[in-house]
């Protein structure tokens, strides 16, 4: 096994008389592929946080190779500067490489930093965090607020990066591609599982199998050591109170582990009564905003019991598509009838519908009492509030001081509480733990009524859609049957104009007059373009290739110099697909402009 770069060892942190970790181990190897899994609460980002650096252990120790560099990018990352590429290079990136990174993942390196999206603030942190080339690299919930293309461009860096990354994130589907490790934080302490995630959910089973047989025995133990106490046996003798301080740390024992459980989750969803079967039927609809071309013809209809999940690029215009559905925003030609007897119910995901200022009390009950109306009927809001995972202690906190989950959960109870036919989801999934994920599918999937979903979990989509409405950007809109994966079977190529991106273009240079101006390439360059060509289309190949052997966990104390071998074969590649690159951008830059002059 590698000697790790960044790790923990008998870590302990308590929060108030709350203790949050006990006894954490974890380690990190260079490029290592892993994940951070738990349920939201139970401190993934409190644990990043000390692996990183920013937090004290009250116990226990963290240790780091000297001269590693850890970055972490947070939930909600702080972006300054003039512009995105200002940022981008502050901790000392290449401007090539940021602007290169920045392209990728989406936004303008020339954007300014001031009034940016939730996605643009991510695409922009990711850019600089890879950038840096740091020895470990820590991503908080990295796939939120951006589009499958941009998780997909993710996927591919994280695969290329030199670093060891550790991803909390609750995006099954980019987590089955990126991992090859498993950290399971539950109960106050962490498992290892050296498997991709994608063999997460047996192993876990297997282990709460375990703990509920442990509690089991437990109880029947307790049970029977209360039973020979309750007979009256007096504690003179001294193996008789040897058994009763034996039965109070049984009870100890059985009153940490009820403080260790968290409560279930207790979601509800009811229609609103029946609509007509026909919800909306869109007939021709076409819309844009100066010269940009959002939808162009696109007709659909939507019935009782459909599940339509909209799909596409920041900015394609789902949010508009779903708008002009709900006769909210005016189509430029085209018209929309709603069905009858319409409940229509909108979680957003701006979160807008949420005050910071506000208490959890006063954001459930805004009219004021304790009772709040719950599909019908009148319940208590601790009650109702206890049902989302909300502690009562919580209810007069300010919005403000809740995490993302906490937010996205607090949306979700004021959603539900109100009887709908027409339920439309805006990025549900955000920081949402796998949990209460698990329970949101199996709600929607059992819904009487029409949802509309705009989602980039591709995993969330293809459990429940049953069409999709992909939009191109462009004016297109396509639908068919099915979900994310259904989609892309049945429409190939949907989306490659995305990836069409022509290399840069250097203006043309200026001729001397006295001489005779050359029309096209030398033998010897031309000949060296295509040797080029040939090197920037095989590289890649074997980069990934040596990439898959340095994935094998074991290969390090199987065979070090092997390894040692293949890392430098593997940097060696990199290093010549990038000067390959250049080189071959030189040479096109002079054909370019020896064809401008003839």
């Amino acid at each position: 096994m590698r000697p790790p770069v960044l790790a923990l060892k008998s870590v302990r942190l308590a929060d108030g008389e709350c203790m949050l970790f006990d006894g954490v181990d974890l380690a990190l190897e260079p490029r290592t592929r892993a994940c951070l899994v738990g349920r939201n609460g139970a401190g993934k980002t409190t644990l990043l946080r000390m692996l990183a650096g920013l937090i004290d252990a009250d116990g226990g120790e963290r240790s780091v190779t000297p001269g590693a560099k850890v970055m972490l990018v947070a939930q909600e990352p702080l972006i300054e500067g003039d512009t995105l590429l200002a940022y981008a290079t502050a901790g000392g990136a290449p401007s090539y490489q940021a602007e290169a990174a920045l392209t990728d993942l989406g936004p303008d390196p020339k954007r300014g930093t001031q009034g940016l999206s939730g996605g643009e603030t991510r695409r922009a942190a990711l850019a600089r965090a890879f950038d840096e080339e740091p020895d470990v690299l820590l991503l908080d919930e990295p796939t939120n607020h951006l589009d499958i293309f941009a998780i997909q461009t993710l996927e591919e860096m994280v695969a290329a990066s030199k670093a060891a990354v550790l991803v909390v994130s609750h995006d099954r589907a980019f987590l089955e591609r990126v991992t090859q490790r498993c950290f399971w934080l539950d109960n106050r302490r962490v498992w290892r599982l050296d498997k991709g995630f994608g063999e997460f959910d047996d192993w876990s089973e297997r282990i709460e199998a375990a703990q509920a047989e442990e509690a089991r025995k437990l109880d029947k133990m307790l049970e029977r050591e209360t039973h020979w106490l309750h007979r009256g046996v007096t504690a003179r003798r001294a193996r008789n109170e040897g058994r009763r301080r034996n039965l109070l740390a049984l009870r100890a024992q059985k009153k940490e582990m009820m403080s260790l459980q968290r409560g279930e989750l207790s979601m509800g969803l009811e229609g609103a009564g029946t609509s007509g079967k026909r919800v909306i039927e869109a007939k021709g609809l076409s819309k844009a905003y100066g010269d940009k071309v959002l939808l162009k013809d696109f007709s659909t209809r939507i019935l009782r019991g459909d599940r339509v999940a909209i799909v596409g690029a920041n900015g394609a215009g789902k949010t508009t598509l779903i708008k002009m559905l709900l006769g909210e925003v005016a189509p430029d030609t085209g018209s929309v009838k709603l069905g009858t007897n319409l409940d229509v119910v909108y979680l957003d995901q701006a979160r807008a519908a949420l005050k910071e200022g506000q208490t959890l009390w006063e954001t459930l009950a805004p009219e004021g009492g304790d009772q709040i109306m719950v599909r019908g009927r009148p319940k208590h809001v601790a009650a109702y509030a206890k049902d989302f995972l909300f502690r009562e202690n919580q209810l007069r906190q300010p919005v403000a001081s809740l995490s993302g989950g906490e937010r996205n959960r607090l949306l979700l109870s004021r959603a539900l509480a109100q009887p709908a036919n027409l339920l439309v989801l805006d990025e549900p999934t955000n920081d949402l733990d796998m949990d209460t994920l698990e329970l949101l599918e199996d709600l929607l999937a059992d819904y009487d009524g029409a949802l509309l979903l705009v989602s980039h979990d591709r995993d969330f989509i293809d459990k429940l859609a049953t069409s999709t409405i992909a939009l191109d950007g462009r004016g297109r809109a396509v639908e068919t049957p099915g979900g994310w994966k259904d989609f892309l079977d049945q429409n190939p190529g949907f989306f490659d104009f995305r990836h069409a991106t022509p290399p840069a273009k250097a203006a043309p240079k200026p001729v001397e007059a006295s001489k005779k101006a050359a029309t096209k390439l030398s033998y010897k360059d031309q000949r060296r373009l295509e040797e080029l060509e040939k090197l920037v289309a095989d590289l890649p190949g074997v980069i990934a290739a040596h990439d898959a052997k340095l994935a094998d966990a074991d290969l390090y104390s199987r065979d070090p110099a092997g390894f040692d071998r293949i890392m430098k074969a593997a940097d060696k590649a990199r290093s010549d697909l990038a000067a390959a690159e250049e080189e071959w951008l030189e040479l096109e830059e002079k054909r370019e402009n020896l064809g401008a002059t003839g």
